[in-house]
């Protein structure tokens, strides 16, 4: 299966390895942000506004862009202390007695056997679940008539819409359509296993978070600039930063498409051919996709990869300090 194939492949660095990606995939995550009709129907592309914005109507989003970002990462540093202060008080009860019979005493079997099926999950995995069930539930909102209004303010994002800001981070777990939240979350469980290897759980939480809402405030810059003010959705600019970042770090490492398995290519290659297409959509003014959000999520997660561990993720002693101080004198 492709999940255990990228999770030998990424997590133990090899140069030589195959990862199946759906030929779905390669047509979906490069451009995977929908549009929505006002008249409550869906469609790919549709205008919403055909007058242009001032560009001080980005000032708003541009702030939230940059405080949502940083407590994203605030909250991955305490929830990661949160993780080592577990441990470290449960490291010498895990195997005694007491926990090891504690077992025994479940509700009923069906919870056991739900219990045994999570645990069995790498972290990777656990991670990519707990978002697909967050897309899953939005994706069902999104079928009750009623919820439509309240849907479409707050998890579709458009800077010409009266909520511009939250939209931006809620739309990146917005799919209207069940194959546009199969494909995405299909990549994400893909690929989830070598990123969080890589990254650490808290700290992809924080990418793909942070990801989300930078690669919607590049939209929002080129829907202003261009006049094009539709309501976009998907989390493919969040996907699109764990890709390129995945693909810049192991560039020699080779995908096939899963339908062309005789077909090969490096992930290098890919991600700059993705891209590359991308910006062809851009500047042509391909309007099927949000080429802007996917570029914009691409662009954040090579940045992430060369400049974020060092300055931003590496940075974070006086944060654990200042917090641990926090938690010392509540004790």
């Amino acid at each position: 299966m492709i999940l255990s194939v990228m999770q030998r492949k990424l997590c133990h660095l090899t140069n030589n390895n195959v990862i199946n990606i759906s030929k779905t995939f390669t047509r979906q995550s490069k451009n995977s942000r929908w549009s929505l009709k006002n008249d409550g129907n869906i469609n790919e592309v549709s205008e919403v506004v055909t007058s242009r914005l001032s560009p001080k109507c980005l000032i708003k989003p541009f702030i939230f862009t940059v405080s949502f970002s940083g407590c994203c990462f605030a909250a991955s540093t305490i929830w990661q202390y949160e993780e080592m202060r577990k441990f470290a008080q449960n490291f010498g009860n895990r195997y005694s007695p007491f926990r090891s019979q504690s077992s025994g005493f479940k509700r009923s079997e069906i919870r056991r056997q739900i219990n045994a099926w999570w645990n069995s999950k790498s972290e990777g995995q656990k991670i990519a679940l707990t978002i697909f069930g967050i897309n899953l539930c939005v994706f069902l909102l999104w079928r009750i008539p009623a919820m439509y209004p309240f849907m479409t303010q707050y998890f579709s994002a458009s800077p010409a819409l009266r909520s511009s800001c939250l939209p931006m981070f809620l739309s990146t777990f917005s799919h209207y359509s069940f194959f546009h939240l199969a494909c995405n979350m299909y990549v994400l469980y893909s690929f989830s296993d070598g990123a969080v290897a890589f990254y650490g759980k808290e700290q992809f939480v924080a990418l793909y978070c942070s990801a989300g809402v930078i690669s919607s405030f590049a939209s929002y810059v080129f829907k202003v600039a261009s006049g094009r003010l539709v309501t976009s959705l998907g989390a493919s600019g969040a996907l699109m930063a764990i890709l390129s970042s995945m693909c810049f770090q192991f560039p020699d490492i080779q995908l096939q498409i899963i339908l062309l398995p005789f077909f090969t290519f490096s992930a290098g290659n890919a991600i700059k051919a993705i891209m590359a297409l991308d910006l062809v959509g851009l500047i042509a003014g391909w309007r099927l996709f949000d080429h802007a959000a996917h570029l914009g999520g691409a662009v954040f997660g090579a940045l992430y990869l060369h400049y974020g561990q060092k300055y931003v993720w590496n940075k974070r002693e006086w944060l654990f300090t200042w917090y641990h101080n926090i938690r010392e004198r509540k004790e």
